[in-house]
């Protein structure tokens, strides 16, 4: 019985490997999404001189947008990576920049990020607030909200756990 255990409990471990495929999709995802970038910084390269101050501000915002959503994907890959399925190898000169991601800290980071892009997007809703009806100004605003209150409420919790596990270790 024993022996059927462990192999069970090998079995189990081996299948975070599969996890490979989904980073590996993630990593697909974020080439499409630059060449998407790509478009859009031709676009406003483009019409640099066309745009007014206010349009100027939107496809700057619509760049910077991008950019965070694209640093959201890379660091759930190589959180992802090393929390659930191996370590990074902590000679390699290039993973030094990594620091220390583990699931807390991953947590708040993304969060974070969740509250940026949201916060990015509401400022172009305000901006165009013409194109937008009151009541979906009025929700956007408090999808927003809810994300920071979140955020707010997640990095309150990890910081509490935090300080536990100190206690616990007598430091």
């Amino acid at each position: 019985m024993k022996s059927l255990e462990l192999l069970v409990e090998k079995i189990i471990l081996s299948s975070r490997w599969i996890l490979v495929a989904f980073y590996l999709g993630l990593v697909a995802a974020l080439a499409v999404y630059a060449v998407s970038f790509g478009y859009k910084f031709l676009k406003v390269a483009g019409n640099v001189f066309d745009y007014g101050d206010a349009e100027m501000i939107l496809a700057m915002l619509g760049l910077i947008d991008a950019a965070l959503v694209a640093s959201l994907i890379v660091m759930v890959m190589i959180s992802g990576y090393e929390n659930f399925v191996s370590r990074f190898d902590e000679t390699d000169a290039e993973v030094s920049f990594l620091g220390k991601l583990d699931a807390g800290s991953l947590k708040i980071k993304v969060a974070s990020s969740i509250v940026a892009i949201s916060s990015i997007h509401l400022l172009q809703v305000f901006l165009n607030a013409n194109q937008y009806t009151d009541g979906k100004i009025m929700w956007l605003t408090f999808m927003h909200l809810t994300f920071v209150v979140s955020a707010v409420m997640l990095g309150f919790l990890e910081k509490l756990m935090s300080k536990g596990k100190y206690e616990d270790k007598g430091l």
